[in-house]
Formats: C-alpha cells, sequence, structure tokens
C-alpha cells in the first residue's frame, strides 16, 4: 500500500500548486476572491488581462483590465472594500472615476496577470 501512497501524493502536491494564482501578497482578501473569479472568466479575453492596484483620491484601488480583446471593452475599478466605483474604456471611453479623470491615479503595481 506504501508504494502507491508516495505517486498519489505527488499527484495531488502537482494538481493543488497548479491551481494557485500569483496574486501579490498584501492583496486584500475580497480582491483575491474577486482575482480568483476573473481569472476563471473566459469572456472577454482568454489572455492579457491584469489586475492593478493605484493610488486615487487618497484610497487604494484596483482595476481589473480584461486584457486587449476588442475595442468596447471597460475595466472596471473596485476599492479595497470590493465596493464597484465604475468603469473605464468602452464604447464612450469613458476616462472618469467618481468625479475625476483616472489620469490622475498614481500606479501602484500589478497585482495579477494572465
Amino acid at each position: 500500500m506504501n508504494r502507491y501512497l508516495v505517486p498519489v501524493l505527488y499527484i495531488l502536491i502537482v494538481a493543488v500548486s497548479s491551481c494557485q494564482l500569483d496574486i501579490e501578497p498584501g492583496t486584500p482578501g475580497c480582491i483575491q476572491e474577486q482575482i480568483k473569479e476573473f481569472s476563471k472568466s473566459k469572456i472577454p479575453c482568454d489572455d492579457g488581462k491584469s489586475v492593478s492596484s493605484y493610488n486615487f483620491q487618497g484610497k487604494i484601488v484596483f482595476v481589473f483590465d480584461p486584457g486587449v480583446c476588442g475595442n468596447d471593452l471597460t475595466s472596471e475599478v473596485i476599492d479595497s472594500n470590493c465596493n464597484s466605483l465604475g468603469f473605464l474604456g468602452g464604447i464612450a471611453g469613458n476616462i472618469v472615476i467618481s468625479g475625476e479623470e483616472f489620469s490622475n491615479a498614481i500606479l501602484i503595481s500589478t497585482v495579477w496577470e494572465h
């Protein structure tokens, strides 16, 4: 029975480690959960998705970018408590979140990318 235990454990370890996402340490738990769901979505893009953190209006916000596979896609802006603040881009080309141009935001880091 022990000769079967090692291969089974190896397969389990490989399976579990392949499911892990490389999310930046210190990312709020609710954002991590949203990234997990976002990473599973095949719509709209399979590749090029990313989540970046910004300093905007004195708060840390996260932009969920769906990648570049269409011109009318939007990137959702979410605060640290997972409240949606709005969407950037799209057909209208929105650049304003909470009454301010998002170009005033300061990029902190890329939290996750696919």
